[in-house]
């Protein structure tokens, strides 16, 4: 729907921005996700990503991890 599209959209601005803090409460992940961060898109789903030194990478959008 459209406000999550607009929720995902303002994460990831939010992620280029700072990676590490800010909006959706981003939280480093542990386990196989080790190295990758998560922040809330809403109650049930998560935007999980790896902030490098120049790029952002997006591994999913959906549910929770």
């Amino acid at each position: 729907d459209r406000k999550t599209a607009r929720r995902i959209t303002r994460l990831i601005a939010e992620i280029q921005r700072d990676p590490f803090s800010g909006i959706g409460k981003p939280e480093p992940l542990k386990g196989d996700l080790s190295g990758y961060w998560s922040r809330r898109i809403d109650d049930e789903h998560r935007l999980v990503y790896r902030a490098d030194a120049d790029e952002v990478k997006i591994l999913k959008a959906r549910y929770h991890y």
